[in-house]
């Protein structure tokens, strides 16, 4: 066994140790026996003599820990140590290019009315700026399917009515005075409930927040408001962003009820699907755009690290969080990244870096990966994956059989708990987390209290481990401009959660049950445009995307 790391990390350990006992806090002598056995859940032995010596700074380590637990430290704060998904010596362009939207201007109201509830952004983008429906008609409409429809869905959890007719109304003026936002002048949208909203409840889908109510309003609300979306509902998510479960129900799959919608973005990702608002805000630490997205059939971006403020968010994982938007199709999240990204002074990890989106983008100049041993495993979607690396070549583009870093990724997923843990460290000291509605093994109460076993040392080494990976990932990237993955194919997912890299999951077909499937783009460091333009032309050359949920087109 590994001896001498010193006695700050036993003291860490020890007083983790000491901590948890359901909970109540020790002061017991701390005896070499103790020591022993502590060390025995490490995997290091120490002599007796140093066993011996740690005791005066085990006991004093103990004190400081008691003394920060007294500070009672708010999950909005975050640490003094910031994540850099950047690695040493990488190049990133910073040439800002103008985008041309290109929006469409032929688009008329249906005959039938309630058809949309399909409409693209875009869409209803060109129906508001012709002035052919009011913002305020559009609001009460996706009001109206919230009403006929949520309960069946259980997709929100508070319906922001007063703010978005008002909203609604003021964006109707402006228009009428010939001042036009953009193309989220007057759309509608869902907001996952663990965003703040001044005046509205943030629950974070979890029953010790259900009446929580923080008095600031997130920043990707305030830029969306800024940019002309209305903001008609705050949606469910997994009790503190894990699953589809929340404090007062399960989020369903609009395409088979008897199914969770998967999460931890639930609500956003159902409502999305099923028509009850054009377009939603989720959030991702590993998997949670991307799994509801594959489960609803919808389009979802999680953009690279740093690409979009998390302020007035519910932290989980400083280094892992990341906001994105769940569209119906990719270009609608190339409008909406476009109005969310960027700094806003008050989340240090965002970078100012440009967004050079082209929806014309030419597939036959790009050099696109494919994860070869993923994609020629036997997986159940492995059929409809091989048709849509098919469709790009016949798009023109260069496929190229790449691997993943041989690393061991899944060892390092820790650093989630680890963090997860901390932000919840109040929730685990007031034995408050006996009141969350998931108590399994797998279930965040037992995986807090768990964490408070994992070593300040090995939590480091494992991040060193990560900058490692980080630059591994980045010889990969240099082979490709990007590539393509079985959505759950290998270690993809957590590992670009890990890196910080960015992804967008279309639909790419249907199982014989009806229900969608999907697979996933990921490209470069803050490369969202190359792979929103890539997954675009991929979309236009196939209608996975336009299907939807026939209950809910009614």
């Amino acid at each position: 066994m590994i001896k001498r790391l010193g006695t700050l990390f036993l003291g860490l350990f020890l007083g983790f140790l000491l901590a948890f006992t359901s909970v109540h806090f020790i002061n017991d002598d701390i005896t070499p026996k103790v020591v022993s056995e502590a060390s025995k859940l490490i995997g290091i032995d120490f002599t007796a003599a140093e066993r011996d010596s740690m005791i005066a700074e085990l006991e004093s380590n103990r004190d400081s820990y008691q003394s920060i637990r007294d500070l009672k430290l708010d999950n909005g704060i975050p640490p003094a140590l910031n994540f850099n998904p950047i690695p040493p010596g990488k190049i990133i362009n910073k040439t800002d290019q103008p985008i041309d939207w290109n929006l469409p201007e032929d688009v008329n109201l249906p005959d039938n009315r309630s058809d949309l509830a399909f409409y693209t952004v875009e869409e209803l983008a060109s129906l508001i700026k012709q002035q052919k429906i009011s913002s305020v008609e559009l609001t009460k409409f996706f009001l109206k399917r919230i009403t006929q429809h949520g309960d069946t869905l259980e997709a929100i959890i508070t319906v922001t009515e007063e703010m978005a007719l008002e909203q609604a109304k003021k964006m109707d003026q402006e228009l009428a005075n010939g001042n036009y936002r953009g193309p989220l002048h007057g759309i509608p949208y869902g907001l996952k409930d663990l965003f703040a909203v001044e005046g509205y409840k943030t629950t974070w889908g979890a029953i010790p927040y259900k009446d929580q109510q923080i008095n600031e309003t997130a920043t990707v609300a305030k830029k969306l408001e800024e940019a002309g979306a209305v903001l008609v509902a705050k949606t469910t998510l997994g009790a503190l962003a894990f699953g589809d479960v929340w404090f007062d129900g399960k989020t369903r799959n609009p395409w088979n009820l008897e199914q969770g919608s998967s999460g931890s973005s639930a609500g956003s990702a159902a409502g999305t699907s099923a028509g009850l608002f054009p377009f939603a805000i989720g959030t991702e630490t590993w998997g949670s755009i991307i799994s509801p997205s594959n489960r609803t059939g919808t389009t979802g971006l999680r953009p690279t690290f740093g690409r979009v403020s998390r302020h007035g968010a519910m932290a989980l994982s400083w280094s892992m969080d990341k906001v994105g938007p769940i569209t119906r199709s990719v270009k609608d999240a190339a409008l909406v990244f476009d109005a969310i990204h960027g700094p806003d002074g008050k989340d240090q990890t965002v970078f100012d870096l440009p967004f050079n989106y082209k929806s014309d983008i030419d597939v036959s100049d790009l050099k696109i990966g494919y994860l070869e041993s993923a994609l020629k495993s036997d997986y159940d979607n492995r059929q409809r994956d091989s048709l849509t690396l098919a469709k790009l070549e016949e798009l023109g583009a260069e496929l190229i059989p790449i691997q993943l870093p041989d690393y061991p990724v899944s060892d390092l997923s820790f650093i989630l708990t680890a963090e997860g843990a901390t932000a919840f460290d109040q929730l685990t000291l007031s034995n408050k987390d006996d009141e969350m509605v998931r108590q399994g093994k797998s279930a965040w109460p037992n995986l807090f209290r768990s964490a408070r076993f994992i070593p300040a040392i090995e939590y480091i080494q494992a991040n060193r481990a990560r900058q490692v990976l980080i630059q591994k990932m980045d010889s990969v990237m240099q082979q490709v401009d990007m590539y393509v993955s079985p959505t759950y194919g290998g270690n993809n997912l957590l590992l670009t959660n890990l890196t910080g890299h960015p992804s967008v999951i279309v639909p790419n077909g249907f199982t014989d049950e009806g229900q969608p499937t999907s697979i996933t783009f990921i490209g470069d460091l803050f490369d969202e445009g190359r792979i929103l333009g890539v997954s675009q032309k991929y979309q236009q050359a196939t209608d996975f995307h336009t299907k939807h949920p026939k209950m809910f087109t009614q």
